[in-house]
């Protein structure tokens, strides 16, 4: 039995190994074939939407744009591919994608058995619920034999059960594969509460038949921290990803804009913002990049910030305030290491 056992741990050790050298040399994949393949949200305003001439735009997409932005110097060398929460990551897992931004929660078990690893956080979210105003609810606390509707695939469903759980609540669950099947089956009247993270309801709201007609409640029932992720057993693509994720937050904290960049380059004697821009410093050199890597995201794409009000900020129709997606600096949540 013991040398059954040896042998049989012996093997999955070699699977475990063959699998991280696999999955290594994705920067060098992705130079190759002269693009970035990233797996998206199949329609999520706000984070991941594409217009009627196959356009993408959203937080998670200006994420994936700042990648290739590091790469090529060039933010439009990058593909999408819409994924369900479901098949989301089978896709990372088997390679079919090199990058996977699309509003995915960052949890233990995703962290540690999915041969996965999350690069950052990007959003910092919470689950919530949605529900008609005629109803006259104003608290979640009073959703006492509701009848819920959320996706299949995601932590909500845990969440709700948790949530339901702990407050000596009945409720019914009604699931759905595809979150436009969720949003359909809500506005139907189908059941009676939407739930989702909380910047999900803003976007998929504006789906509604009259969005108007419904209100999202106080409660934010969880911590949903959303980030990009990466295949486990590629250090070197992992520090790409995190490093332009950092880089995004760094620029906003040091006033760097898409606008501003190219003057702010020539004029500064700030050392932060010349290594930023690499001139001072190789630190391209160890991320496998130009030293002009960060310059680069900023000019093409832009800084956290510039990103955040784009694609969901208050001027938008999401109308979100910065919130816990601040800097640091300003009450929020994001910081990033610094570049030196």
């Amino acid at each position: 039995m013991i040398k059954k056992f040896s042998t049989a741990l012996l093997g999955a050790v070699a699977a475990v190994g063959l699998a991280s050298a696999a999955s290594a040399g994705t920067l060098d994949d992705v130079k190759a074939k002269g693009f970035v393949q990233c797996g998206s949200n199949t329609g999520l305003a706000g984070f991941a939407i594409p217009d009627a001439s196959g356009n993408w735009t959203g937080l998670d997409v200006d994420f994936c744009r700042a990648v290739a932005a590091a790469i090529f110097n060039d933010a439009t060398k990058v593909k999408f591919t819409p994924l369900s929460a479901k098949d989301r990551f089978t896709a990372l897992q088997s390679g079919e994608i090199d990058l996977l931004s699309r509003n995915t929660t960052w949890t233990m078990s995703r962290d540690t058995s999915l041969g996965l690893k999350f690069a950052g956080v990007n959003y910092y979210d919470g689950q919530g619920f949605m529900i008609r105003k005629s109803l006259g609810v104003t608290s979640a606390l009073q959703l006492a034999g509701a009848s819920v509707c959320t996706q299949t695939g995601t932590t909500t469903e845990l969440n709700v059960a948790d949530f339901f759980r702990a407050n000596n609540l009945k409720y019914e669950v009604v699931t759905f594969e595809k979150s436009d099947e969720v949003v359909k089956a809500y506005d139907a009247g189908r059941c009676d509460v939407f739930t989702t993270d909380a910047s999900g309801l803003y976007a998929e709201r504006l789906k509604l038949t009259n969005p108007d007609d419904h209100v999202v409640l106080p409660e934010i029932i969880s911590k949903e921290p959303l980030g990009p992720l990466v295949r486990q057993g590629d250090d070197s693509w992992f520090n790409v990803v995190k490093w332009v994720h950092y880089a995004m937050i760094n620029a906003e904290e040091l006033g760097l804009t898409k606008a501003n960049v190219d003057e702010k380059m020539k004029s500064t004697t700030n050392p932060e913002i010349k290594r930023f821009v690499g001139a001072e410093g190789k630190f391209g050199e160890g991320i496998g990049l130009s030293n002009a890597w960060a310059y680069q995201i900023v000019k093409l794409v832009g800084n956290y910030g510039e990103s955040f009000e784009a694609n969901v900020g208050v001027n938008t129709r999401l109308k979100i305030a910065r919130g816990q997606n601040a800097l640091w600096t300003k009450g929020g949540l994001q910081y990033a290491p610094p570049i030196r």
